[in-house]
């Protein structure tokens, strides 16, 4: 743990420099102090690893109120594409200097953030990768920030594997499936799966919902009684994958991953609900694209390109060596 928070200070320095903030306002255009705006959108804020998100930007904003203005938004549903492509349409009519983006969808977004950079306006890709040919078909490039999600979900996937046998029946659940982020992480753990020799019997969306992922992994447990682990793209289908396990009798027998270590998820850990989840530091993610955005704000000339940001290993001993340490400072 000592040293990803080593690699985060190292990257907020590299990129920071021109930092910019301020809380959550309105208006139009650039203020009238001459501060730029930048608004922050996001998937859904009633998932607790973007919720986080906003608040570490929240913070930083506050830290900078000299340099910028941060104006933060999300959408109520994971799935609510038109909501998001709306709330893009609505921050370019609001004269935004930067986009800051957590796309819910891979391909969707683009021809919207097209819009945006050809009315000047920087835009930084957040936490799901925006898909390279799209971009391309629209003729712009968007830098994106964030992790190596298949590492990171392949991480897991191999602390999993040492708690199964080759030959043991395992389940997937993946996000919304055009979402970059979740075939990246469903990559990872079949990578990790596949060289251990288990067998993935199931592979279902469960569109990042805790009871989409109740009801599927219900479903999966009737139809494969025999299936010893359950691999969530995210925490939140993990905690849903929590209660279908505990309905159908098996806590003891089936193993849950996850990935985004939310809180929520610490406690499952901490108790062994939960056997590992990868932490992508969500507190810092938004920063990170923030900081890269008023980079470019303040040298147009710039190139930038992709920036990968840490992600770690979070099972009961890290999280309880991270307490102790925590004790000992």
């Amino acid at each position: 743990m000592r040293k990803s928070i080593a690699l985060l200070l190292l990257f907020s320095a590299a990129i920071a420099g021109c930092t910019k903030s301020a809380s959550d306002p309105t208006g139009s255009g650039t203020d009238g102090d001459g501060k730029p705006k930048v608004a922050l959108i996001m998937k859904s804020l009633a998932n607790e690893f973007f919720s986080t998100m906003a608040d570490g930007a929240r913070e930083h904003a506050e830290a900078h109120p000299e340099q910028y203005t941060l104006i933060v938004n999300g959408i109520k549903e994971e799935t609510d594409l038109s909501g998001q492509v709306a709330l893009v349409d609505e921050m370019v009519s609001a004269g935004v200097d930067a986009i800051v983006i957590a796309p819910a969808d891979s391909k969707a977004l683009a021809p919207a953030l097209r819009k945006a950079i050809k009315q000047g306006i920087v835009v930084v890709n957040i936490d799901n990768k925006l898909d390279p040919e799209v971009l391309a078909a629209e003729e712009i490039e968007v830098p994106f920030v964030g992790p190596d999600n298949r590492a990171g979900a392949k991480k897991v996937g191999e602390y999993l594997a040492k708690k199964l046998s080759a030959g043991d029946r395992v389940a997937i659940l993946e996000g919304i499936q055009t979402a970059a982020n979740s075939q990246q992480r469903v990559a990872g753990f079949e990578d990790a799966m596949e060289a251990l020799g288990a067998k993935i019997v199931s592979k279902q969306s469960a569109q990042w919902e805790m009871s989409n992922a109740n009801t599927i992994t219900s479903s999966i447990l009737s139809e494969h009684p025999d299936v010893k682990a359950i691999l969530a793209a995210n925490d939140t289908m993990a905690l849903g994958a929590i209660a279908a396990v505990k309905s159908a009798g098996k806590a003891d027998t089936v193993q849950i991953v996850g990935f985004d270590n939310i809180s929520a998820i610490q406690d499952a850990v901490r108790s062994g609900k939960v056997l590992a989840t990868a932490d992508q530091h969500a507190d810092q993610l938004a920063v990170f694209g923030i900081e890269l955005a008023l980079k470019k704000l303040s040298k147009p000339d710039t190139a930038i390109g992709d920036t990968e940001t840490p992600v770690d290993l979070v099972t009961a001993e890290t999280i309880a060596a991270s307490a102790e340490a925590s004790t000992q400072e």
